[in-house]
């Protein structure tokens, strides 16, 4: 191995036995899931005969250039279900498959062109884009998973669909973001405009006996479909552009967010009951033909909220009389802050059970790659109580150290620490994996992280592929815990980190309350150093201990726990052999080490961990 595995990770690697019985699928609640999350372009090519998804021509034409990361590189959903058992083995009860629906295949300024692989442009959301299979091998990935007594979620967008319609003002500067006041819904092309949508409220206003008074979409740009395209997408409604803002590029911030076009996409008008009606329609049948498990909702706040209260109630309705009764939604809140005042707004205003937790990453990343004391870690879990539901709905968030679109963890941590060590780099690497599987939250593993891929930078430069990949920018990485580049098939059941992670989902499933159970601080700090919490058994209260060391020096520290506790048990790491007195126990951790102890009380606590 080029750069071996530090012996803070090696001693971590020991073997824990899987539980027997595992719960059936359908019983399972969010709260308790391993989820594994992968862009079926990136992961593996079962069926060469569907790359070019049915076009003929260059990449320009088919998207299709395995050679280039903005382009289709030929992974698909057969890919996806040979892999199942390669997925399975590393733990995830959960598979969160990136948009499959079809998408088109290139778009962009000329020169500047790059192909949906990414499965974010959609023109048809009724089928699976001919890249990646069909809607028959979509259900046949569902029906494989959850043999396996694993979920599928998937991931939707309402905010956009691909960029069709153009603007005829046609600007040298492209079409900047016009706003409501200075581009009223009352006026064509700006205040001094004629007079149009006579009587029409405002999107204040998304009553059907409002939005009839909408019937003409200059009031910011003059909206049109170019000539055959006018049916581009499906169903044929999206067609129209009066269903669309039309204001020109969001900047991501202020009145834009909402309103905005993102970089062009066709930004939809969801506060129309039209839209809210259509969206609806489709991805109920979604959830009705396939039974898929849950949704992630991309882009969710850049939708207006009274959209998402129409139609979050009606996804989980849907999914009731399906029979999915812990159907799981979460949004996609982008923002990379350690506070999660800001994501949990969403869950209070708009009506989502849970939210992307970016305020879990922004921490860890604090406290492993930009040497925050522990104390990042303890104020972002008292913050529990914003959410809609306080702490308890706080351990069904998603929680993740990286994704498709910020880069990975170990990116993100050699860019915060400029000249470490790849020995360093994976130590602090799995210490991540180590908090994002025994602390409060449902873990997201983005796929790669587990073989220890490190990305150039973010977007394209983090969607590597699994399979022997073309990419040259992909091939020169330097790997984590491997002598292997992604020019090699990347599916090593022996990767350090895979064995690693796998080790922490049997120990989850093996106990539940490093899944569901109630979560309380214990020992942190304003330096790097120790942090920990204990966490409780929902059904016999049992406390467990898990601790880390942030820092690169070795530390002895006491810790409170609970009073009961009189003795001590190793599940993971080296934990005392003993309490040193009623409520405190003394830790030793190596530099990035971590433990999790079961505490063995003098009689048996009640249900709240007393």
């Amino acid at each position: 191995m080029r750069r071996a595995a530090s012996l803070a990770l090696s001693a971590l690697l020991a073997g824990v036995a899987v539980p027997a019985g595992a719960q059936s699928y359908l019983e399972r609640p969010p709260a308790g899931e391993t989820v594994y999350f992968v862009l079926p372009d990136r992961f593996e090519n079962a069926n060469p005969r569907n790359d070019a998804g049915g076009l003929r021509g260059d990449r320009l034409v088919t998207g299709f250039d395995p050679t280039s990361k903005g382009f289709y590189h030929g992974g698909d959903l057969k890919g996806l279900i040979r892999r199942l058992d390669y997925i399975q083995g590393l733990g995830a009860t959960a598979l969160w498959v990136g948009p499959v629906f079809k998408n088109k295949p290139v778009q962009g300024p000329k020169g500047q062109e790059s192909a949906g692989y990414h499965g974010y442009w959609i023109t048809d959301f009724t089928k699976v884009d001919p890249h990646l299979g069909t809607n028959a091998e979509f259900k046949a990935l569902v029906d494989a998973a959850h043999a396996r007594g694993m979920k599928v979620y998937m991931d939707i967008i309402a905010n956009h669909t691909a960029d069709v319609i153009r603007y005829r003002e046609g600007l040298a500067e492209g079409y900047p973001y016009r706003s409501r006041a200075d581009y009223p819904y009352s006026r064509a092309g700006g205040l001094g405009g004629r007079a149009i949508n006579a009587g029409f409220a405002g999107d204040e206003d998304s009553s059907p006996a409002n939005f009839a008074r909408l019937t003409d979409p200059s009031f910011a740009y003059t909206p049109y479909v170019p000539e055959g395209e006018e049916h581009a997408k499906v169903p044929d409604w999206l067609n129209g552009p009066i269903h669309y803002h039309n204001r020109g590029n969001t900047t991501f911030s202020g009145e834009s967010s909402r309103f905005g076009d993102f970089v062009g996409l066709d930004d939809l008008m969801t506060e129309s009951p039209a839209v809210r009606a259509g969206m609806i329609a489709i991805y109920a049948k979604w959830i009705e033909d396939f039974g898929v498990d849950g949704f992630r909702i991309d882009t969710a706040r850049h939708v207006d909220p009274g959209f998402w209260r129409a139609f979050i109630p009606a996804m989980l309705e849907t999914a009731r009389k399906r029979g999915i009764a812990n159907f799981h939604i979460f949004g996609e809140v982008a923002h990379e802050s350690a506070d999660n005042g800001h994501i949990a707004r969403y869950t209070r205003r708009d009506g989502y059970p849970a939210v992307l937790d970016f305020a879990f990453q922004g921490s860890v990343r604090a406290v492993l790659g930009q040497g925050k004391g522990t104390s990042v870690l303890a104020d972002l879990f008292d913050g529990d109580v914003l959410y809609e539901g306080g702490e308890a709905a706080a351990l069904a968030m998603p929680t993740f150290l990286g994704n498709h679109d910020m880069g990975r963890f170990a990116t993100l941590v050699r860019t915060d620490r400029p000249g470490i060590s790849d020995k360093e780099l994976l130590d602090r690497v799995a210490l991540g994996h180590v908090m994002l599987m025994t602390l409060r939250g449902s873990p997201v593993i983005y796929y790669g992280d587990e073989q220890g891929f490190v990305g150039d930078g973010n977007d394209q430069d983090a969607r590597e592929d699994m399979f022997a990949s073309k990419v040259a920018s992909y091939n020169d990485n330097r790997l984590l815990g491997t002598t292997r580049t992604t020019a090699q098939s990347s599916f090593d059941a022996d990767h350090p980190l895979y064995r690693l992670i796998g080790r922490l989902a049997a120990l989850r499933a093996a106990h539940p309350a490093l899944a569901r159970g109630r979560q309380v601080t214990r020992a942190w700090s304003e330096t790097p150093g120790l942090f920990a919490v204990s966490r409780f058994d929902p059904a016999s209260g049992a406390e467990y201990l898990v601790a880390f060391n942030t820092s690169d020096q070795p530390i002895r520290a006491a810790t409170t726990i609970g009073a009961s506790a009189s003795g001590i048990e190793s599940l993971f790491g080296a934990c005392p052999t003993q309490v040193d007195a009623p409520g405190s126990v003394v830790l030793a951790l190596p530099p990035f080490g971590s433990m999790v102890c079961r505490l063995l009380p003098d009689h048996v606590p009640d249900k709240q961990g007393s």
